[in-house]
This record gives C-alpha cells, structure tokens and sequence, in this order.
C-alpha cells in the first residue's frame, strides 16, 4: 500500500506517518527528512536548500523530485511507501504520478490534514520546548504555512477528485485522527 498524507507545516503529518508506519510496516518519506538530511550532510544540494528554507520559501520541485525518485525506485520499498509532506505542488503531484506508473505502483489512499493557522501556532510554541528544530521560528513557519495553502490548492484539487482522497479534521487530538486514518487504511 502507498499512501499521501498532506497538510500545512505542523499539521501533524510526521506524527500520524509514524503511527502509520508502526501499524502497517511502511517507509515513512518525509521530504522534510530528505532535505534535512541534505543540509545535514553539508552537500552543494544541501546548502542550496537551506538557503531558500532559510526565507521561509519551499525547496524547488527539481531538487524534492530528484530525491524522491531514488526512494520509489528502491525495490525494498516498493508498494510500502508513505509520502510526508510530498506532493506541495500541482507539478510534484503529477511528477509523483510518472513516478509510481514508471515504477508501477501507485498511489492507494491520500489523507489531507486540514487545520487552521490557531492550532498551528500553539502546536508550533509547543514543539520549540520539546524539541528544537531550525525551522520552527513562528514568523517562518507562518510565511511557510500561508505559502503552503497557496500553492497547495491546486494539488488539493487534483487529489479531491480521487475516491481515495480524504479529508481530515487536523485540530483533533492526535489519538482520534490516528484511530481515522486507521479505520480507512484498515477496510
């Protein structure tokens, strides 16, 4: 099974992709991760990365795509898979598409995790004391979460046509999404 699961920057996707991952023994691919690991790793890539992360703006389609098409081609992986994050673009949905027929797999359930930029900002003060992440500065994560909802609006689109798309209230505590998602991906 491959699953999409999306929404705005601390919408709660890594969580539940975990939980997802636990329960059903899929890779978790966080594009996140992927660049992070980039940046982490002190590549030309990476530096590239960081410097467009670092304005509060998305990594290129060019640079996302390039990294995930090593990840669906990987035969280890094939048909396990659970996209983090990725597809932000109507560009990177249609690239995810060529991938999986290319590879031939597809894509067997989309979650969109819909939550508003209230419970984004309480989430986000919360997660800078648990944990410190670079890209956790409120007025980035902000401008990422209004950029987000601009440009992903055509990917919603293209998904919301799919009988697999569905949507989920975000602000929900997280053990009642996760029971959701389950519930779906369990039928």
């Amino acid at each position: 099974m491959n699953v999409i699961i999306f929404g705005p920057p601390g919408a709660g996707k890594g969580t539940q992709s975990q939980n997802i991952v636990k329960k059903f023994k899929l890779f978790q691919i966080s594009t996140g991760d992927l660049l992070r690991s980039e940046i982490q790793n002190k590549t030309s890539i990476g530096k590239e990365i960081e410097d467009i992360i670092s304005k509060g703006d998305f990594a290129t389609d060019d640079i996302v795509n390039k990294l995930i098409k090593n990840v669906i081609f990987d035969p280890q992986k094939k048909n396990k898979l659970i996209f983090d994050g990725y597809p932000r673009s109507l560009s990177q949905a249609k690239n995810l598409d060529l991938l999986m027929e290319k590879s031939k797999q597809k894509i067997d359930y989309i979650f969109f995790l819909n939550v508003n930029k209230d419970i984004i900002i309480r989430r986000i003060e919360k997660r800078k004391i648990l944990e410190k992440r670079s890209d956790d500065d409120l007025n980035i994560i902000l401008k990422r979460y209004d950029t987000y909802m601009d440009k992903t609006r055509p990917v919603l689109d293209f998904y919301s046509k799919n009988p697999n798309f569905y949507e989920i209230d975000g602000g929900e505590e997280i053990s009642i999404i996760s029971s959701k998602i389950e519930q779906i991906l369990s039928v």
